[in-house]
């Protein structure tokens, strides 16, 4: 097996792992609060990624860790998995899956807005038509299908999905400075963070639970949607002979979520969700044509957010 078909079998094996989480999260959520969700996902996810390090012989380079870096990741783990994930759980909590999940995946939208004040990057005029598209479909799945009476069935978890989106773009952008490899950073980010989750946890909802299936949820989201699923992906991006070839592969995970969506969780799909995924995806699409293909290995540090 050559190089781009090995990045091939890494892409979709992350796809179809991602494809899964929101339904992970609906069904972790039926037993635990967002918080304890957080916080026992977190604790799954660093030991994986301890693993990972461990296997990759990356221990040395993460003892090794300058004092300023640590410092850096400190701050951007109060932002992912810190406040991010307390935030997208939370709006996971109050919307259906179907609505929560769509809303989730315009983070790029957000991304192409932050980066023009943060990172002094333009807007092309095709970027403002998607960025038109993306929004009008927020509109429709917050309207179930009635975007022009502005009525939304639940705005504070609309505006949950959507405020995640801003802190995960933030994250992105100010990860940018960072100069340590991506999986020792986010080991980095998880273990600075644990404490400050678990804080707020015992000041909260505490930390009982009332079924073994929330730890169950909590250990599945913590492996496949912040831990090993970020490795494979890294992997695909490190194989391909572009970029391109990959990332295209991401455009199936919100399509292949909804279905599980429906015959797990067990929500019925409204015509609304659909046709606004749609528009998001297109203009996720639209946003990515007349732009130079990424050489392989440019965009390793670019999230894995496809939930």
């Amino acid at each position: 097996m050559n190089d781009q078909s090995r990045a091939y079998l890494y892409g979709i094996s992350a796809v179809l792992l991602w494809s899964t989480v929101a339904t992970a999260f609906k069904l972790s959520l039926r037993h635990l609060e967002p918080i304890q969700l957080l916080f026992y996902a977190s604790i799954a996810s660093l030991l994986v990624m301890l693993a990972v390090l461990i296997r990759q012989g990356h221990l040395q380079r993460l003892l090794r860790t300058p004092r300023s870096d640590l410092l850096l990741c400190a701050t951007l783990g109060l932002l992912n998995p810190c406040i991010y994930y307390w935030v997208l759980f939370k709006a996971y909590d109050l919307l259906p899956a179907q609505e929560a999940q769509p809303l989730n995946y315009t983070w790029a939208i957000t991304l192409s807005i932050l980066a023009v004040p943060l990172l002094k990057q333009h807007l092309r005029r095709l970027d403002l038509l998607a960025i038109g598209i993306s929004y009008f479909g927020i509109l429709v799945i917050a309207t179930h299908g009635a975007p022009f009476t502005l009525r939304f069935s639940n705005g504070y978890g609309v505006l949950l999905a959507l405020g995640s989106t801003l802190i995960w773009s933030l994250f992105w952008i100010f990860n940018t400075r960072s100069r340590i490899e991506p999986v020792v950073g986010l080991f980095l980010n998880f273990l600075f963070a644990i404490p400050v989750i678990a804080l707020i946890t015992w000041l909260t909802a505490g930390f009982g639970f009332d079924s073994i299936k929330g730890l169950y949820g909590a250990a599945y989201v913590g492996l496949f949607e912040m831990g090993i699923t970020f490795v494979l992906w890294l992997k695909a991006l490190r194989l391909t002979e572009s970029t391109a070839k990959v990332a295209n592969l991401i455009f199936l995970s919100p399509i292949l979520s909804l279905f599980l969506i429906h015959f797990i969780v067990g929500e019925d799909i409204h015509w609304s969700s659909g046709a606004a995924l749609l528009l998001i995806i297109a203009g996720n699409v639209l946003q990515q044509l007349g732009k130079p293909p990424a050489p392989p290995g440019k965009e390793e540090q670019r999230t894995r957010k496809t939930t």
